[in-house]
């Protein structure tokens, strides 16, 4: 299998503590900072909000603060990616994509530029900000960007290493973190690799495909769904594109079957990536964990979670759903 397995057994899942993936993109960006001095960072007036501080307390005079300018910050970046800098801009993940997809487009993706695109308070969890700041539809819109890497990982430790991997690839990424406390549960120093999958749990009854804050939902169910004798496959997809298609493709040839968890839109989503693939190469039952169509509301990050169908509750009714039509 091409994907990298850490675990087999889902007892070894245990989370060590809670601490946001935004603080995962700080610690990170200050680590890259420190070993590679081409890396810059620019901010669009949230430098607390994105953890920052310590970057520029280290490096100043590689940090620009460009103000409540979203699409002037993506022009600058992609003009310092001329230079052989390597940038990295920060703001809320719908300011960094449907406030600036334009800029985006045209800027840095038609020309394929190394800038590296870092968006915080993704998602239904953003919380009490409410529905327009909660971005549903970002996976989707950067996805469909030819030669745009987007990558969505699942706890701090995983979001630290991502934001030091996507330095050593050349070309334009979209990173993708959020605010609350999660539980973290990828241990410290676990390789992250661009677009392979990473192997959680093995099982053999169905294929759970998790991104982002929904990965730890997923083992949640599979623990419960295990006490009812249910086997679950557990696979973090933290790269949405490009997809780990082997991964995937192994994992439903043992199954036969599939559920995808994601938070985000069920339209253009992590789900219809896997969907489109199992379309032309192994068609297989699946049922999609996923916003239905719908903007969010203001709340507490679990209580929104579970109203709108991401809860851990959720992943096991999906789970029972498509266990039916297999």
């Amino acid at each position: 299998m091409s994907s990298i397995e850490s675990f087999s057994k889902l007892d070894q899942i245990i989370p060590t503590g809670k601490k946001s993936t935004r603080d995962g993109f700080g610690a990170g960006l200050l680590e890259i900072g420190t070993q590679n001095d081409q890396v810059v960072a620019l901010c669009a007036d949230l430098i607390g909000s994105l953890k920052m501080q310590p970057f520029i307390d280290k490096y100043p005079e590689r940090f620009f603060q460009v103000g409540i300018a979203e699409a002037n910050m993506m022009g600058i970046a992609a003009g310092l990616a001329t230079t052989g800098k390597i940038p990295y801009t920060g703001t809320f993940a719908n300011f960094s994509t449907g406030r600036v997809y334009d800029q985006i487009r045209q800027s840095i993706a038609y020309s394929h530029k190394n800038v590296k695109i870092c968006a915080s308070h993704a998602g239904l969890s953003l919380g009490e900000d409410g529905a327009t700041h909660q971005i549903l539809e970002d996976l989707g819109m950067m996805k469909m960007l030819p030669g745009m890497t987007v990558i969505n990982p699942c706890d701090y430790n995983q979001t630290k290493a991502a934001t030091i991997a996507i330095a050593e690839h050349y070309g334009p990424v979209y990173l993708r973190f959020g605010r609350p406390g999660w539980p973290v549960f990828i241990p410290e120093g676990t390789k992250f690799e661009i677009g392979k999958a990473l192997h959680l749990a093995e099982g053999s009854d169905v294929s759970i495909f998790a991104t982002g804050h929904l990965v730890w939902n997923a083992v949640e169910a599979a623990k419960e769904l295990a006490k009812q004798g249910i086997s679950c496959e557990v696979i973090n997809i933290h790269t949405i594109k490009p997809l780990d298609d082997e991964a995937i493709l192994d994992s439903v040839r043992k199954t036969k079957c599939v559920v995808s968890c994601e938070e985000h839109q069920r339209h253009g989503g992590l789900g219809d990536s896997i969907a489109q693939l199992l379309a032309r190469k192994m068609p297989a039952p699946m049922e999609y964990v996923a916003v239905n169509d719908s903007f969010g509301e203001s709340g507490s990050p679990v209580d929104l979670l579970n109203k709108y169908g991401l809860g851990v509750q959720d992943v096991v009714q999906a789970v029972q759903a498509v266990l039916k039509r297999k």
